[in-house]
């Protein structure tokens, strides 16, 4: 049984069979695209349950096919990548619709677990609306049988456990997004991720290769959880910061990691 139906649209060959062959592997069923167009196209004609894109490639470019992609089809999950970071670009990316940014060389324990993650949640998401579909409908059929009073509705719990609230910002995990001053902020799953980690563990600084490993599930040495760290982190002050070139909330320890500051 496949975990998933994933469109793979890269103008580089030898990547595009290379990402196939590991999502493969890792039981997900996939589609290949040489450009935006032929991506497009199938977009049109197949259900998928996930897109990976190049951001620069000849044609149409990443961004522009992720805004028809985001137009079209707004809950199909895009996930772009690219070989020369640009933090305008991922952030532009993101406004625009984009899942989350990842970074080449790609590492493909992050990939099937990006995948993993973004499909999940998706599934998850869609059984809720189908549970409350269902709810409406037997409610519709009470109100029925009940000759229009269907008397008081039953109560449902909140579970306390689905939200994490840090001064202002609220993490909602259900939902998977972040609320600041109740003003609702959908944040690319992996950024999520990173921001939970903080959450859980603020006041206190969290070490590069702590947060690494407890967002991403990856094992990296200090160097490089660093460098992984600090891109996740100037995503999310990019997007709740007030200022992200003075930020407020995301501190950085120099040499040791970031804590979250928020009450």
């Amino acid at each position: 049984m496949s975990n998933g139906h994933i469109l793979i649209i890269d103008d580089e060959a030898t990547l595009r069979q290379s990402l196939a062959r590991i999502l493969q592997q890792a039981g997900f069923e996939t589609t290949t695209a040489e450009n935006a167009d032929q991506g497009l196209a199938f977009i049109d004609t197949t259900a998928f349950d996930l897109v990976f894109m190049d951001l620069r490639m000849p044609g149409i470019a990443g961004l522009d096919a992720l805004k028809l992609i985001h137009n079209n089809y707004p809950n199909l999950p895009v996930v772009l990548f690219t070989a020369q970071p640009d933090l305008n670009s991922a952030v532009e990316a993101l406004r625009n619709g984009a899942t989350d940014y990842l970074l080449k060389p790609l590492k493909p324990q992050i990939v099937i677990e990006n995948a993993q993650k973004i499909i999940a949640n998706r599934q998850k998401e869609k059984r809720k609306e189908e549970i409350m579909q269902q709810i409406e409908s037997l409610q519709a059929e009470l109100k029925s049988l009940n000759n229009g009073d269907t008397g008081p509705l039953p109560t449902i719990r909140v579970d306390a456990h689905r939200f994490i609230k840090r001064g202002v910002l609220v993490l909602d995990l259900h939902k998977r997004c972040l609320n600041i001053n109740e003003q609702t902020i959908n944040l690319p799953p992996t950024s999520f991720d990173y921001l939970l980690v903080l959450a859980r563990h603020s006041p206190s600084v969290v070490s590069y290769q702590t947060l690494v490993a407890e967002a991403q599930g990856y094992k990296a040495d200090t160097h490089e959880a660093q460098e992984l760290s600090k891109w996740h982190i100037h995503q999310l002050r990019q997007i709740i910061e007030p200022n992200a070139h003075i930020p407020s909330f995301l501190i950085n320890v120099r040499g040791t990691g970031y804590r979250l500051v928020a009450d």
